[in-house]
Order: C-alpha cells, then sequence, then structure tokens
C-alpha cells in the first residue's frame, strides 16, 4: 500500500518517517515526497585495460569505490553519456518498528531531459539510515546544469506487511556523502 501526501506527512510527525532536514510543504505531492540534491557526487575513474569481473574471488566493491574522485554538483555540467554518483541533502531514517520502506524515483521533468536517477537500485529499505545516493546518468543529447537544493529524486513509501526481522544491513549501510 502507497502512502498518501497525508499519510507521509502524519507518519513525519509521529516519527514513523525520520526526515533531515524536515521537507517543506511544496516537497509533497499527492502519493510522493521530493528530495533535494547535495553539493557531493563522485565520479568514476575510467580503469585503462583492467576489466571489472564481479564475480571474482576477493572483489570488493568497497576496493572499486576508492578509484572514484570527488566532484562538487553545484552548477555542475551533466554532459550526455555521463555517470555520476550523486546524494540527497537530505538523511532518511525508516524505523522497523514503523512497517514502512521507499523507493526512491525520478523526476519527470528531469526524464524528459533523459535524466534517468538509478539504474536498477530503486529500494529503500526498512532499517535503513542516511542520505540516499543517485545512480544518475544523462542519456539525452544535451548538457544539463545540476543545482545544488534542486528537486532531483522522489520517494514513494509502501507499508510493509509485518516487520522485518533485521534490518537493512548491506554493503552501503548507514552510507553518507563523502564516505
Amino acid at each position: 500500500m502507497i502512502l498518501t501526501d497525508r499519510e507521509i506527512e502524519s507518519s513525519i510527525a509521529n516519527g514513523q518517517i525520520i526526515i533531515d532536514p524536515k521537507p517543506s510543504l511544496d516537497a509533497y505531492s499527492s502519493t510522493s515526497l521530493d528530495l533535494t540534491l547535495a553539493k557531493q557526487g563522485e565520479e568514476w575513474v575510467q580503469l585503462k585495460g583492467q576489466p571489472i569481473r564481479p564475480r571474482d574471488e576477493g572483489y570488493s566493491y568497497k576496493d572499486l569505490a576508492a578509484r572514484k574522485k570527488a566532484i562538487s554538483l553545484d552548477g555542475f555540467t551533466f554532459k550526455p553519456n555521463m555517470f555520476i554518483l550523486g546524494w540527497t541533502q537530505e538523511t532518511i531514517h525508516l524505523p522497523t518498528a514503523s512497517r514502512v520502506a521507499a523507493r526512491v524515483e525520478g523526476k519527470s521533468g528531469l526524464a524528459r531531459l533523459g535524466i534517468g536517477i538509478h539504474i536498477t537500485a530503486p529500494t529503500i529499505h526498512s532499517d535503513f539510515k542516511g542520505q540516499i545516493q543517485l545512480e544518475m546518468f544523462n542519456s539525452g543529447p544535451n548538457d544539463i546544469i545540476l543545482d545544488v537544493g534542486m528537486p532531483i529524486c522522489q520517494l514513494i513509501f509502501e507499508v510493509t506487511f509485518g516487520t522485518a526481522n533485521k534490518g537493512y544491513a548491506g554493503v552501503f549501510a548507514g552510507q553518507a556523502a563523502g564516505d
């Protein structure tokens, strides 16, 4: 079951959904909540002549992640066919007891320009705590200027059937911009 704007606002007010900073009223849509772009971003450094084989023993995303360079997304020119990692300004916590999970989705106005916000990772699991990292790709033909604080994505909140035995404990648990 997807939460409506009224239910999202009520869930934030009673601590079932924790968002810092608290969203403004214009961030709400009928069934979603807009989040904004943080200043920090990352760009992958191309590994020339070194293919990546995620199935290899010893492969670690964390080792590979050390090969990213920090970029500022304030007035950033997002070029066609470019892939970057961005962050939301907002920190999210979905307490397990709240029985809420979410999906991060793009904004239609940005999608019409060719900007995708996630490749295949929209799920924000129950008990997630942190900023949301965005896997952004410009598949459009134009340079797009990204500005800090612009609405960049939306969260769609869903009620879970029961509570999870364990909270989110994946490789990206506790993530924050600049980690």
